[in-house]
């Protein structure tokens, strides 16, 4: 049984027995008198004969035993000369051995280290020690010491260890000192450290409210919390009553600072409709740059197809149809100009049309290329042309840097080698991989991008699908015509009556579209469950972890995505003997769960079936646990196309799956999809959210709840507000390229 009683535990490490270089996760052995203790936890740079203070408790772990947790290292300095010399001969300093080791506290005794430290000239002073040997002995102590005395001074306000690691790798030997003299550079880098805690370290340290770094952080705080929001910039006035209800200031304090942050181009100050915009300066310029790349496509178009009504004649008769004139101006579009946006709802041949644009270009000789923004999207779009597509990530051979944010190998020096890109999806895809994909087209290529618009917009910022269809100078053609053979399907029927804003049929019973009338939320969750568990299995032989997806509007509460996949988890997939499973961050996963990656990981490894290997694992995607193996610590779960390996650590970024978010499901579509329909908050229960949930759906969707919350959905016809200068850039005359 775990103890849960914080104790301190005092002792000389042994040995180490696993070190992760990355975040610190370390498991010594520790000498205490004369017994031996296993210890886990964060301990960076942590060495065989280091003197340690670890503050935890124990824990049993299911294949090692007792074991001691520590949640704070201290790393205490050794003294007395025979501490030091056991320090020494270690290993614990790179370059000394027991000779060398010994050599030193002969001639040093008890300021040994004090003196290596910060006097190499007298050590190089000893035979068979050069100058240069001296110093490298001096920064390691530095650096080692650097680091705990950091680890101490960050512990004091609750930041970890693994945080620590990484501010010390970026500022040095001189973290303290600079943190000191300005806490908010913990909230600018890429230290993951939030302005909140920034802000109680200044405070703690009597930081004047007013200061300019406190102001100068804030501001750019809510600029960047914004873009998370879906903005890309903020009107002037928007950001300084912002700033300032934030940081509790006068407004004109903010107003000053911020024209400050102008002037130096922290911030970026541009007119968006006659009106002034702020703008980081990276998404600015990202901004900037993907407006000027459109009008390149536009102005340097690709060559063109010849005879085109004929090759449509050709592709009609071979397919045995005929297209509707609006899917001919598509066509006709997209091979006589550098760009062309198609949009259109379910059933309306959005998929006819683009078989035809491709079989056309790959007729006369073109090399197309296809790309979506996820895994599944990627996978969908290569069954309905029978030509590969590739996640966006993939086709631009992506790799990280060592803050883990996206390099695309494919760019400006090294662009793709098509004739024609198309990218599915597109309402997903944000202003930054949308500026990456633009940074990798060749002049002369054409772009074609397929999307939605009636669909919930990417996560990321920017309104990039929404931008390009209404500034007026990019072709777009509308598909709007429900062809006969969807019309058979009230999944496609009724979306599109949502979209119009009527109420959707709710009485048919011999279709694909049910709805199933419960008046309170424990009924509607019992329904659901017996749904995925038994009636559906039954019915249609779907699989509760293959084919049905569970969707709901929000996170929170009885009908929420945590309550809902606590008892889905229960009935699908419960407790067994025979199943191996673990508790990380709270959420008990056991093999066989269906689990979706909730954050992007790139350093998550996996292999697909074809021996192909790689590494990233994206917000998303959707898997199933196949394996827990508590010796090593890690377990296999395995994707749609591919199979990864997760450490513990990385599976804390896991979610269960049984059901989503509608905003997690974007890009993804199910066989079957039941949606909890009963009365939550305005802004997730609106028209376009009820729409993008519905469309999810192939073949069978199933709404269980009130019907008053599906008029209320239908009729709520929302729309967040984003701002974005995409558009204007778009519209300005000058030549932005």
């Amino acid at each position: 049984m775990d103890d849960n009683t914080l104790l301190q535990l005092e002792g000389y490490v042994e040995s180490v027995v696993y070190r992760n270089e990355e975040n610190g996760y370390t498991v010594v052995e520790i000498s205490d008198d004369d017994d031996y203790i296993t210890a886990v936890g964060i301990m960076p740079r942590v060495h065989q004969g280091d003197l340690l203070k670890l503050t935890g408790n124990y824990k049993e772990h299911p294949n090692y035993g007792r074991q001691f947790s520590a949640q704070v290292c201290e790393l205490c300095r050794p003294s007395g000369t025979a501490g030091i010399l056991r320090y020494l001969s270690s290993g614990a300093i790179r370059g000394i051995g027991a000779t060398t080791a010994q050599r030193l506290v002969s001639e040093f005794g008890e300021k040994t280290l004090d003196v290596m430290e910060n006097e190499p000239e007298r050590v190089a002073m000893l035979k068979g020690i050069s100058k240069s040997k001296a110093e490298d002995f001096s920064l390691q102590l530095k650096q080692s010491m650097g680091i705990r005395s950091l680890i101490i001074f960050l512990g004091e306000y609750g930041i970890g260890n693994a945080a620590a690691v990484k501010i010390f790798t970026e500022l040095g030997t001189s973290a303290i000192e600079q943190i000191k003299g300005n806490p908010y550079i913990l909230c600018s880098g890429e230290f993951g450290i939030s302005f909140q805690t920034a802000d109680f370290i200044a405070k703690k340290r009597d930081f004047d409210e007013q200061s300019t770094e406190r102001l100068r952080a804030g501001i750019a705080y809510i600029l960047i919390h914004n873009e998370g929001n879906g903005h890309t910039c903020l009107p002037f006035e928007v950001l300084c009553k912002k700033a300032a209800d934030f940081l509790k200031v006068d407004i004109a304090l903010i107003a000053s600072t911020m024209q400050e942050m102008i002037f130096d181009r922290s911030l970026i100050k541009d007119n968006v409709n006659d009106k002034e915009f702020i703008f980081s300066p990276n998404t600015h310029l990202c901004e900037l740059y993907i407006a000027s790349r459109v009008k390149m496509l536009l102005g340097f178009a690709a060559e063109q197809i010849k005879n085109i009504d004929t090759e449509i004649e050709k592709c009609e008769k071979n397919d045995g149809i005929e297209y509707a004139a609006l899917q001919k101006e598509a066509i006709t579009q997209a091979l006589t100009k550098g760009m062309l946006v198609l949009t259109g709802g379910p059933g309306t041949g959005k998929t006819t049309t683009l078989n035809a644009i491709i079989k056309i270009l790959q007729n006369n000789g073109k090399k197309v290329l296809l790309a979506a923004p996820t895994g599944r999207a990627a996978q969908r779009m290569s069954a309905l042309t029978g030509v590969e597509a590739k996640t966006i990530h993939r086709l631009l051979e992506v790799s990280w840097d060592k803050h883990d944010k996206p390099i695309f190998n494919k760019n400006e020096r090294n662009q793709l080698k098509c004739d024609a890109l198309i990218v599915d999806e597109v309402s997903m895809v944000d202003t930054f991989i949308f500026e990456s994909v633009m940074k990798a087209l060749p002049i002369g290529c054409r772009l074609i991008l397929v999307g939605d618009s009636n669909q919930l917009p990417s996560v990321g910022p920017g309104n990039i699908l929404g931008d390009l269809t209404d500034c007026g100078i990019v072709p777009v053609v509308r598909l709007n015509e429900i062809f006969r053979q969807a019309q058979k399907s009230l999944i496609v029927t009724n979306a599109h009556k949502i979209v119009n804003g009527e109420m959707p049929v709710l009485n048919a019973s011999d279709k694909d579209f049910f709805f199933l009338l419960r008046n309170n939320k424990t009924e509607i969750s019992q329904v659901i469950v017996d749904l995925c568990a038994q009636r559906l299995p039954k019915a249609y032989s779907y699989s509760a972890f293959d084919n049905i997806q569970v969707l709901c509007p929000s996170k929170k509460g009885e009908l929420g995505t945590a309550e809902m996949n606590f008892r889905l988890q229960k009935a699908l997939n419960p407790k067994s003997a025979d199943k191996a499973e673990i508790e990380i961050a709270s959420k008990t996963f056991r093999i066989g769960d269906k689990v979706m990656q909730i954050k992007n990981n790139y350093d998550i490894t996996w292999i697909r079936d074809d021996g192909e290997q790689g590494s990233g694992i994206f917000n998303g995607d959707i898997g199933i646990i196949d394996s827990i193996d508590r010796k090593s610590r890690t377990l296999i779960v395995i994707f749609d196309d591919k199979t990864a390996k997760y450490t513990y650590e990385y599976a804390t970024d896991l979610d269960f799956a049984y059901a989503v978010t509608v905003h997690k499901s974007q890009g993804n579509e199910f066989d079957c999809v039941i949606i909890p329909m009963f009365q939550g908050p305005p802004q997730l229960y609106y028209r376009n959210l009820l729409y993008t949930a519905v469309t999810r759906a192939k073949k069978t969707l199933v709404l269980v709840g009130n019907p008053k919350t599906v008029e209320y959905m239908v009729q709520n016809n929302r729309r967040t507000k984003r701002y974005s200068g995409l558009k204007e850039f778009l519209l300005r005359d000058e030549q932005l390229y």
